[in-house]
């Protein structure tokens, strides 16, 4: 095996970020997976209509959370570390002030903006009246998440992804909780007032709105924590600034000219990835109703859409978003120093720990659809199963395209992905009207549409990333070693799954042994093909122990794993 950097040198501050990343994706998954259950009790209480109200008012939440904070963890973290990476921690510090008072007006304008429009919104823009409920509800959270963005970033630019993982997983626990007991209380207060108006679809409104109390808690929850954790920080801050002996003091202006410049085209790409939810729901029940569906049936598929795709999906897509959060200001830190080496030694790291991730979850989901939707949502219909089978793949391109997004970010290309995602979007609105009214669809045109959107940011992101730094793909490791061992795996684990349910049978069991196996079988696979490096190993939490059993088990190829540290890796610090 070819001497990589990982051998010569102990890490420095900064290069562990698949460490931070992974801790930030553990985190991620636990609160996805905390989304997923918790969503189960919500749905079959909120019903597929109620979900169609709740996902509505979420999606237009999520696109005014876009423009108001979850550009600035990726800005703020981004200039903090260009200013520590040069020994300015004083002007970090301001960059961080400046960020906050930024947030806390940005947010609160948004927020009232929001719930005293929410009824204009839901009536004449979602074509959804009683979505104003769980849009009110949620206006506030605008606010709250705002001000934790930017909490978020700049313990992230500091080289810490710690706060931010711990405050996710509170803030959902919290959520979870709230969510369910207002969705309870509300449904069932909504549903005496839509006796007596004679609106039956009052109760499923009010229950959404009770749902979306939770996402608003939970926010103010993880808030309160990063506040703690600032406070026992305090004593350290102060003693950072007392060693900054840098004579240059920037004006808040001139950070708020950066911040403004380093968020604007994040704002713009993420936005345009909530913008295109929002444009097909909206166009969706426009279509559906001129095509003679009634508000409950047209409500319903995008309940399911909403309610029982949606959170399945972005399970294991919480795992690249994570790491994505991770590499931006390590790579800028890498570009300042112009290490190219180093640069395209995190790409690599990166991308291909991102496609060991993201192959194994389409197939999985792809194979296991079916039994997923009867494990968690107890629906053995036809449409569920089959959104999920067709919606795999968008695992793995919205994976990538969030990936190359920040690397696009980390080398300074702000731009880029945003006018990348504006292409994107206008050949995704083509293709989602000609699949709804040409083909006829129907929900699965969401999906369809999706797939199209991404598959083209992974392409424009990733011609323009080789444009930029000449970073090429080796497809054989980066794509077919993944997709083998996916492959081996999900042929077994359809087995596993077929017998056990034949011989014993069951909502649970044969969909969770399946499940175990699965795991087992891929993480041997990919180790015995060396698609995961002993320095991806090492990278790990725990790594050096992990590559240790790996050896003393023999899952490691006798041949080293020469493939996937690429001579132009070698000495990325010389």
């Amino acid at each position: 095996m070819s001497e990589t950097p990982r051998n010569k040198k102990t890490k420095s501050r900064g290069e562990d970020y698949i460490v931070q990343g992974s801790i930030l994706a553990a985190a991620a998954v636990i609160t996805k997976v905390i989304g997923v259950v918790y969503r189960i009790p919500l749905t079959n209480l909120l019903g597929d209509e109620g979900n169609g109200f709740y996902g509505y008012a979420y999606q237009v939440y999520a696109f005014a959370l876009m423009i108001s904070s979850l550009s600035l963890p990726t800005a703020v973290s981004k200039i903090v570390s260009m200013r520590v990476s040069v020994g300015q921690r004083r002007n970090a510090f301001r960059a961080f002030l400046c960020s906050l008072i930024f947030a806390v007006i940005v947010g609160f304008i948004i927020a009232v903006a929001i719930f005293l429009g929410a009824g204009a919104i839901s009536e004449h823009v979602m074509k959804a009246p009683l979505s104003v409920y769980a849009l009110k509800v949620l206006a506030p959270g605008l606010f709250i998440v705002a001000v934790m963005a930017v909490l978020r970033g700049y313990f992230q630019g500091l080289g810490t992804m710690m706060p931010t993982a711990i405050s996710q997983v509170i803030e959902q626990i919290i959520n979870a909780v709230i969510s369910i007991i207002g969705a309870s209380v509300l449904f069932g207060i909504g549903s005496r007032a839509g006796e007596e108006a004679g609106e039956e679809l009052l109760g499923p409104a009010y229950g959404a709105a009770g749902g979306t109390l939770g996402t608003v808690m939970g926010a103010l929850a993880g808030l309160l924590f990063l506040l703690f954790v600032l406070w026992l920080y305090r004593g350290s801050i102060k003693k950072q600034l007392k060693r900054d002996h840098s004579k240059r003091k920037e004006t808040y202006s001139h950070i708020l000219k950066a911040l403004i410049l380093t968020a604007l085209p994040v704002i713009f790409s993420t936005a345009i990835y909530n913008i295109n939810q929002i444009i097909d729901l909206t166009v969706f029940n426009h279509i559906m109703a001129w095509q003679g569906f009634s508000e409950q049936e047209y409500m319903a598929l995008q309940g399911i859409y909403t309610g029982k795709y949606d959170p399945l999906i972005n399970v294991p897509l919480s795992i690249p978003s994570a790491v994505s959060a991770s590499i931006v200001p390590t790579l800028t830190a890498a570009v300042m120093s112009r290490q190219m080496k180093k640069v395209h030694y995190q790409i690599d790291q990166t991308l291909r720990i991102a496609t060991i991730i993201t192959i194994p979850s389409a197939v999985g989901i792809a194979v296991l659809a079916s039994p997923l939707m009867v494990l968690l949502y107890n629906d053995s219909s036809a449409t569920p199963a089959n959104l999920l089978m067709l919606g795999a793949i968008v695992v793995v391109l919205y994976g990538w395209s969030s990936i190359t997004n920040s690397v696009l970010h980390g080398l300074n290309y702000m731009s880029s992905p945003a006018k990348n995602a504006a292409i994107a979007l206008g050949v995704h609105l083509a293709a989602f009207v000609v699949m709804l009214v040409v083909f006829r669809m129907n929900v699965y045109a969401l999906v369809g549409s999706n797939i199209v959107f991404a598959l083209i940011m992974c392409i424009l992101n990733q011609w323009k990333i080789r444009q930029v730094c000449g970073y090429k793909i080796n497809i054989r490791n980066m794509f077919l070693k993944p997709f083998i061992a996916s492959a081996v795996m999900g042929v077994i684990t359809y087995v596993v799954w077929f017998v056990l349910d034949l011989l014993i049978g069951g909502r649970i069991f044969p969909s969770v042994i399946a499940i175990c196996v699965a795991i087992i079988v891929y993480v041997v696979m990919i180790l015995k093909t060396g698609t995961l490096s002993e320095d991806d190993i090492l990278s790990l939490p725990m790594g050096a122990r992990l590559l240790r059993y790996s050896r003393r088990l023999r899952l490691l190829p006798e041949s080293g794993n020469e493939d996937n540290d690429s001579d132009e890796f070698d000495d990325y610090n010389e």
